[in-house]
């Protein structure tokens, strides 16, 4: 594989993997590259608009260093702007969720290796309200989770915070939902969460989507209808020790597009990061809309 000649970093501050942001320049320029673009953000709401300056430089390898969140807001970006760079990740977050889904490791020599030496694989991605999610939107229990995870609680106790906040959400409310799978009624009932997902591994690395994979053209569709701690328990259970599916408080499909309605606005996320509440949205498969450094098939 040519080495790129022209590379560009978006990094987080905040984030540390290995030796940190000093290591990953270092073991950059030992490279023979030509261009080294290097920008630095305070949080990952801040990226998107060194991301655009980095694709206007016409880099050859984009290194995104960061969280799901950085990592979310980087593809979105590269995405909608149709960008034909590929995109290395330096998993430098608390879930590290795509990276862990595509066998990226937490270890900042073998991420660069991987940029440099690894395979290009082309990914879809979900859409949801004009932004792109690699790993996985949901709304209820999920997201009501993730938005009090978010922040302090999130950096003092890393991946405990989902355990924690989770705990605390068991008990919510579960309003009427009805989803469209392609244009059909597929679920009218009672739910307390709505997945829709991109990649097996999901938040806390629960095993949510047994078939799912992210090129295959399709988002793997999920909704839960446990209620109180003991529902959760057996469904969360079943998710351990078998196929998600096989729980009777799961059920499963897959779709191009769905269409969510809500008796009542909950939160909803992406990728792990939380957004507004909402009644109603709707998701749909951009198939190969970015391509990510993978380790070497």
């Amino acid at each position: 594989m040519r080495t790129p000649r022209t590379i560009a970093v978006v990094a987080h501050q905040g984030k540390t993997l290995g030796g940190g942001l000093d290591e990953l320049r270092r073991r950059l320029t030992d490279r023979e590259i030509k261009n080294l673009i290097w920008y630095e953000v305070p949080k990952s709401r801040k990226a998107p608009a060194k991301i655009r300056k980095a694709l206007a430089e016409k880099p050859d390898l984009l290194v995104v260093w960061g969280g799901d969140g950085m990592v979310q807001r980087a593809l979105d970006v590269v995405a909608t702007d149709g960008a034909k760079v590929p995109v290395a990740i330096m998993p430098a977050g608390t879930g590290n969720l795509l990276a862990g889904n595509l066998g990226i490791p937490t270890d900042l020599e073998k991420a660069v290796e991987i940029a440099f030496e690894g395979s290009r694989r082309r990914l879809d991605l979900g859409l949801v309200n004009d932004e792109h999610f690699a790993v996985m939107a949901g709304v209820g229990f999920d997201g009501a989770m993730i938005k009090d995870a978010d922040g302090a609680l999130k950096d003092r106790l890393g991946k405990l915070a989902y355990v924690w906040t989770g705990i605390r959400h068991v008990e919510g409310e579960a309003p009427r939902t009805k989803i469209k799978v392609d244009g059909t009624t597929w679920f009218d009932d009672d739910a307390t969460c709505v997945l829709i997902g991109n990649v097996g591994t999901i938040t806390g690395g629960i095993q949510a989507f047994d078939d799912a994979s992210p090129d295959d053209g399709w988002l793997d569709v999920g909704v839960t209808t446990a209620q109180g701690a003991l529902q959760w328990a057996r469904a969360l259970g079943t998710m351990a020790v078998g196929r998600s599916d096989s729980s009777p408080f799961v059920r499963m499909t897959r779709a191009r597009k769905v269409d969510v309605k809500l008796g009542s606005k909950l939160e909803y996320e992406l990728d792990g990061g939380a957004r507004n509440r909402t009644k109603k949205f709707s998701v749909s498969v951009v198939p190969g809309a970015v391509e990510v450094c993978v380790p070497a098939s």
